[in-house]
């Protein structure tokens, strides 16, 4: 990483969305240093984050492009644990590992890790993941501070180096590549099959005993 990239990344809110088009906010950092996009491409960071990044590249001050997104409240995923049925896809979305729990069991979010990226909401099966303002009044920067922005980076970075190190871990019987979406499919199905059982159970007198 060139200096200007690191300059760039530091003046990144770290929230890790992926709004900007990519996958995380070094590799945006990385393409705004190479001149392949514009600094206006980060909702979270909003007029402040473009200002900051103008002052680093020379690049003129704009509004966020609205294809993007806009400017906001920080918002914070909550999980409706009667409705969660423990499947972890959540846990392996969330880029700073603010959703805790483990499989088969009901999942919720540490407040003060969660980002508000938004990227647990999508792989949710049951849609029992929403959003709620955190920042009620304040946006941007207003609404997310350097040592939020600081910690966010040190898990995501922790968060990489785990991922890494299953990926590196030896296995002598490891599945064939094609059959982890089966078994992540399967076990998917599995629990919707139980909190189906259990919805009918509790709405259906003749179930109960």
């Amino acid at each position: 990483m060139n200096a200007l990239t690191r300059r760039i990344l530091d003046a990144l809110p770290q929230t890790q969305c992926t709004r900007c088009g990519y996958p995380d906010c070094a590799g945006y950092a990385a393409a705004i240093a190479a001149d392949e996009a514009g600094i206006d491409q980060c909702p979270p960071g909003g007029a402040e984050g473009v200002a900051r990044l103008s002052r680093l590249t020379g690049q003129p001050l704009r509004p966020i492009d609205p294809q993007f997104g806009t400017e906001g409240a920080r918002m914070m995923a909550v999980i409706d644990e009667a409705w969660c049925i423990g499947c972890t896809l959540c846990l392996d979305a969330c880029p700073t590992d603010a959703i805790l729990g483990i499989h088969k069991r009901m999942h919720t979010v540490i407040e003060s890790h969660c980002t508000g990226c938004e990227l647990c909401i999508p792989v949710c099966p049951v849609d029992c993941i929403t959003l709620e303002v955190a920042t009620p009044g304040k946006r941007g920067w207003q609404a997310w501070s350097q040592a939020q922005a600081d910690q966010a980076r040190s898990r995501y970075e922790a968060h990489c180096r785990r991922r890494q190190g299953k990926e590196d871990e030896p296995s002598a019987a490891a599945p064939p590549e094609a059959a982890a979406p089966d078994r992540k499919r399967a076990i998917v199905e599995a629990a919707l099959a139980r909190a189906r059982a259990a919805a009918d159970s509790r709405t259906d007198p003749k179930a109960r005993p």
